[in-house]
């Protein structure tokens, strides 16, 4: 196996046009660690707002990608979970733990899990961070249970579209907000009552609601609470740009407000593969491109028109 592996880095800040495809050192595995080969990574939105302006890694150089499916090369010592020849997808850590969009990896073997055979690479490498972070929104945080109502913000999404999956498998019923054209879209999910935040004031469209999941921000929190029973559950996912007194205006509500930043986690990752598995889970793919394209595949997801996920392969 050769020393060295293609990745995509970048020296400065700034827009596409800074993400060039290099070679550096192939990293070697430690203690529990497994080395995978990377056949698909997913591109998510904070992969381009992690390009353009400095939040959690700091100044370049840097390789992005946070998701992850491949083939495990070497297995570290003490690894049990895996063997070489797995084939695995998951979520390197967030933040700190970035590099996928790269021919090889490095990880704490359980940050990865077995890929379902009845799913390629592509669909496996687009669902680990934006399914993890609806899984841990609506399951870990919410609780949501069968019976309940779930709004979903920007449900065609990339977060959005796997949140109403998982809020369907767990029974509930979903209202989701996006442009009409989308709508279609959105009742194949399996979407109760589409919204059209274009058209109509979503906080006058929805009622009841147990549970929201922002991936907006801004006014949409204060928003969604008018749509909200008493002791709901408000999830943000949208950082850090809401109100400074959201969790006030919550808990006049009598709702309960939570900031959510993704976690790996062995057991969700488990989950999520066995209702990808079941066919229950599956990610909406809007592009797939080569490593070496990794610019395209930014300047796609900044057009804010993706429904789903854009893929590299590898």
């Amino acid at each position: 196996m050769s020393e060295r592996m293609r990745a995509v880095r970048q020296d400065v800040l700034g827009g596409p046009e800074v993400l060039r495809l290099v070679e550096v050192d192939r990293p070697e595995p430690g203690p529990t660690e497994v080395l995978v080969r990377v056949r698909a990574a997913g591109v998510n939105p904070t992969d381009w707002k992690h390009r353009a302006m400095k939040i959690f890694l700091g100044d370049p150089p840097f390789t992005l990608g946070w998701d992850v499916s491949g083939v495990v090369e070497e297995a570290g010592f003490g690894v049990t979970v895996h063997k070489p020849g797995d084939e695995v997808f998951g979520m390197l850590r967030y933040p700190h733990g970035v590099g996928s969009h790269a021919e090889y990896v490095v990880a704490p073997s359980r940050t990865f899990v077995r890929k379902p055979a009845g799913i390629d690479h592509v669909q496996a490498g687009a669902l680990p961070l934006a399914a993890l972070t609806a899984w841990q929104a609506l399951v870990d945080t919410a609780d949501l249970r069968e019976g309940q109502r779930v709004l979903v913000h920007a449900a065609a999404g990339g977060v959005g579209h796997l949140a109403v999956q998982i809020a369907k498998a767990r029974g509930a019923h979903v209202l989701g907000t996006a442009s009409g054209s989308k709508h279609a879209f959105l009742r194949g999910l399996g979407v109760d009552e589409p919204i059209d935040y274009r058209s109509v004031d979503f906080a006058e469209a929805a009622e009841d609601v147990d549970v929201v999941l922002d991936t907006i921000g801004g006014d949409y929190g204060p928003r969604s609470l008018r749509t909200m029973r008493r002791g709901g559950t408000l999830v943000t996912v949208a950082g850090r740009a809401q109100p400074e007194d959201i969790a006030q205006q919550a808990a006049e509500h009598g709702v309960r407000f939570e900031k959510l930043l993704v976690e790996p986690d062995f057991h969700a990752m488990s989950q999520i593969a066995a209702l990808a598995a079941a066919g229950r889970l599956r990610a909406e793919i809007d592009t797939v491109l080569p490593l070496e394209d990794a610019a395209k595949a930014h300047e796609r997801g900044e057009t804010g028109r993706v429904s789903g996920k854009i893929v590299l392969t590898v």
